[in-house]
């Protein structure tokens, strides 16, 4: 049983101090295939550190996070830019629109947004999507890239059914991770109604972790937690769940 996981921060200071034995936990519970975001500049040594220790398992994505766009944010779009003639990544992301914690650089989110989007589909790459209490503005730039060869993830998907028969209808799969297994998360009410073929698997680690473990560090080797979690929801076997959730990765990322 080979298990991916579409997005996990494994070059996360949370672990700094056990690195080695928490990626060892995830070989060991199936994950073989780590598919592992940007977040800023600041980043980027790590990441290619993790790329050059594991070599086979880790797939590096490049791009700014919503919530590190600030007053530098050119600087930083530069920076991605110069990393993706530099390096080989399978991806950009995580970008998108956060608005949970303030939205004074609002406008800037979008102009980078939009502009990794076109590096996306110049370059050939699909996206991750970050969205935080964004919903309506990720869709309407979303819209504005209907029917180009725009694809992607939309990462710890957690809005309404509605929201994400948009998603799929925009050429997006939903990313599925710890928040499917909480009581209150809501979207394991309707998920049955998604194909599978538009479901992959994620941690977000070291956030987000899935029950019995939410509240404390998240990491992939949890992510068999959420494929049981989705095996109860579309009642079906967990290997019918990675087998599938593995072969969607796969067609996005292109490995």
């Amino acid at each position: 049983m080979i298990l991916t996981d579409t997005h996990t921060h494994l070059y996360s200071e949370a672990f700094d101090e056990d690195r080695k034995e928490m990626m060892q936990r995830a070989i060991d519970a199936g994950v073989e295939r780590f598919f592992v975001p940007a977040i800023d500049s600041t980043y980027t040594p790590a990441m290619l550190k993790l790329k050059k220790d594991y070599p086979s398992y880790v797939h590096l994505m490049a791009g700014l996070h919503p919530t590190h766009v600030k007053e530098n944010y050119l600087e930083e779009l530069a920076h991605v830019h110069e990393m993706l003639d530099k390096e080989q990544f399978v991806a950009i992301g995580e970008i998108g629109l956060d608005l949970y914690w303030s939205d004074e650089f609002k406008s800037q989110q979008i102009e980078a947004f939009k502009t990794q989007i076109d590096w996306s589909i110049k370059r050939e790459l699909p996206i991750a999507i970050h969205c935080r209490d964004a919903f309506d503005e990720v869709f309407e730039v979303l819209e504005s890239y209907r029917g180009t060869s725009l694809n992607g993830i939309f990462h710890c998907f957690t809005g309404s059914f509605k929201q994400a028969q948009l998603a799929v209808d925009l050429n997006m799969s939903l990313g599925i991770g710890g928040v499917a297994t909480f009581k209150n998360g809501k979207i394991d009410k309707f998920l049955s109604e998604i194909d599978l073929k538009h479901i992959v698997l994620e941690t977000d680690a070291p956030y987000l972790a899935p029950v019995p473990y939410r509240g404390k560090r998240n990491e992939s080797a949890y992510i068999a937690l959420v494929a049981q979690k989705l095996a109860e929801v579309y009642d079906t076997g967990i290997e019918h769940i990675a087998e599938v959730t593995t072969l969607n990765s796969t067609k996005i990322f292109g490995v």
